[in-house]
């Protein structure tokens, strides 16, 4: 069945309501179309089913403020920023002429409800208006975009490379961009380009707003990395000091940048599998859930009870995995060098689970489209039931060793602290969000792969400091450990994988009575499914916040369009928010409280 997304113009009779018969057309979709009558170009039906509307570049920046502000239950929170490059498109009918399209997902927490505004462009180099005045946290998502696309935000502050380096030639999500190296011809590194790659590098205080005098005297400018290893990996942060005082911090980010979005568009769509596990390479087959849920809603693929409940016990599984790592190296930022070697002790343990259940560690790749890659091995229960009966002894031993260190506390209590209303404003998510008190959690409020069947609890704090990010992750683990024990106890029969057409071939034995069912079996395994045209993103609950990829297809065996929307990107973005004002022993307790890694932040 070929399922494709719908658009609906508004001609100049329909101004004055969208298709009144259409679903899509209620709540705010109504309201916006009532308010901004011809500036609303038209609606667009996604397979996620979020509302999707077309908005005129002259006003889409009025609809945004009236989102935000003008609204009860606003949507306070820019969840996501991105451009579609659509002049290779072949399955637009329908949608208004663009070049390129700016795409805009909001949040409203109060009516647990996303918003997506497009905004179509013309031109081979477009521009468009900032919103950095509306939301701050569009700075980085607008550097992106222009590095990655060349859309020119007019009056951004600071509107230069992000990902890519600064003497990099080209924006490498345009079509015309080469996806391989081996299309762009050897590289050479001549000592005029190294000279000038270096003189880039060159950190000038006034590009970025900053004095380099006070009152009293000259700033100090140090640089905190690329090699630290309080940052986890290659990060620099640029840092303002009045003495041991941070005044500001300018993260440089990018370092560890794969072009994963790139390889996104040119594997096809099973293929691109085993990439997602090195995005969060901590998380393992958590990143493949977030891709796959999306996928699957795109295709219109169920998935099997059984695959379900085994995909969660994998994800939970991996989920401890990632805060262990984190928990150990946070203590051990801040001067406790014991406790990361009985903890990753614990991860190793996991890891044996996962190699006995899918062959892999710290990448498995096992998940496929509609289920996993296989059942469950002989022996697999008394391997999990043994882990899930030491381990919660093991964490309350952590919590004398770590959090109820008198060290460990006197250096985050306090540090690095957000307000809820600043979490909202720059899209914090996960646990960083939890620890400012509000009791939000995917799984729970908008449940997928089943986890409304789980029973299990939100933790939060209230203070959202360094220390209280600890706390929600700690607990976090033991609401983990639940929810993998209901997996063993409730573990359904049935299939570990669908039979959906695009998710599983035609049996072999079928394939020798017709020449069609070979050939569809053989065009399946070798180059995959051809995913019906659409778009659709499904948020997920991922170890360090809501990971979701926005995928659109265009009808073929490879995405058009693969957007990863990270958690630690935004995280990162609040660096300034979190150090000004604190120490620079302060910022590496900072850091450890977040939880990111550099491929998460850079993909």
């Amino acid at each position: 069945m070929q399922v494709r997304d719908e658009v609906h113009d508004v001609s100049a009779e329909e101004r004055g309501v969208i298709d009144q018969e259409r679903p899509a057309t209620e709540g705010i979709a109504g309201e916006l179309q009532e308010r901004f009558g011809p500036d609303i170009l038209a609606w667009q039906e996604t397979r996620d089913d979020m509302p999707t509307l077309w908005v005129a570049p002259d006003a889409f920046r009025d609809v945004l403020r009236h989102l935000k502000t003008g609204i009860s239950q606003p949507y306070r929170t820019l969840y996501d920023l991105t451009a579609v490059d659509e002049r290779s498109r072949q399955h637009r009918a329908g949608l208004p002429e663009a070049d390129f399209t700016v795409v805009y997902t909001l949040r409203s927490y109060e009516r647990n409800a996303d918003l997506r505004l497009k905004v179509g462009l013309e031109g081979e180099y477009p521009m468009v208006p900032t919103i950095t005045d509306i939301w701050p946290a569009a700075n980085w998502y607008e550097r992106e975009a222009w590095d990655m696309f060349g859309i020119t935000f007019e009056g951004h502050p600071n509107l230069r490379r992000i990902l890519m380096p600064p003497g990099w030639k080209g924006h490498p999500l345009r079509k015309e961009h080469p996806a391989r190296a081996t299309e762009m011809g050897p590289f050479q590194m001549t000592e005029e380009k190294k000279e000038a790659e270096l003189e880039l590098l060159q950190f000038e205080p006034e590009e970025w707003g900053l004095e380099r005098r006070g009152l009293e005297g000259e700033f100090m400018f140090v640089n905190m990395g690329p090699q630290h290893p309080g940052t986890h990996g290659v990060l620099r942060v640029i840092l303002q000091l009045d003495g041991e005082e941070i005044l500001n911090a300018v993260p440089d980010i990018g370092f560890h940048h794969r072009g994963a979005e790139k390889m996104g568009e040119r594997q096809t769509w099973h293929t691109y599998l085993p990439y997602t596990d090195r995005v969060d390479y901590l998380s393992g087959v958590v990143n493949n859930l977030a891709y796959l849920t999306t996928l699957e809603r795109l295709a219109g693929i169920d998935v099997p009870d059984r695959a379900r409940v085994i995909r969660v016990m994998l994800t939970e599984l991996y989920r401890i995995a990632n805060h262990l790592v984190w928990y150990g190296t946070f203590a051990q930022d801040v001067g406790q060098l014991s406790p990361v070697f009985y903890m990753f002790s614990d991860r190793e343990r996991i890891f044996d689970i996962a190699e006995a259940i899918t062959g892999g560690r710290m990448h498995p790749s096992w998940f496929r489209i509609g289920g996993v890659a296989a059942d469950l091995p002989h022996g697999w229960e008394e391997l999990v039931r043994d882990f899930l009966d030491s381990m919660p002894a093991r964490l309350r031993e952590y919590d004398k060793l770590v959090m109820d260190n008198a060290i460990f506390k006197g250096r985050t209590v306090g540090i690095g602290r957000y307000t809820l209303d600043e979490a909202m404003e720059w899209g914090a998510t996960g646990p960083g969000l939890r620890a400012c008190g509000l009791a939000w959690d995917l799984r729970k409020m908008r449940p997928y792969s089943g986890y409304d069947q789980f029973e299990f609890e939100i933790p939060t704090a209230t203070n959202g400091d360094s220390y209280d990010r600890a706390v929600v992750r700690v607990e976090e683990m033991r609401q983990s450990l639940r929810i993998i024990r209901q997996c063993v106890e409730q573990m359904p029969p049935g299939p570990y994988k669908s039979l959906h057409p695009l998710a599983t071939p035609p049996l072999k034995p079928r394939t020798m009575h017709d020449i069609e069912t070979l050939i569809h079996h053989f065009l399946s395994v070798s180059w995959g499914p051809v995913i019906p045209a659409g778009e659709s993103m499904v948020p997920t609950e991922a170890s360090k916040g809501d990971n979701g990829y926005y995928l659109i297809s265009d009808g073929s065996d490879q995405s058009y369009r693969t957007r990863i929307r990270t958690p630690s990107f935004a995280h990162m973005q609040m660096i300034p928010l979190m150090a000004n004002g604190f120490q620079v022993a302060d910022l590496i307790a900072i850091l450890g409280s977040l939880d990111f890694v550099l491929s998460d932040v850079d993909r």
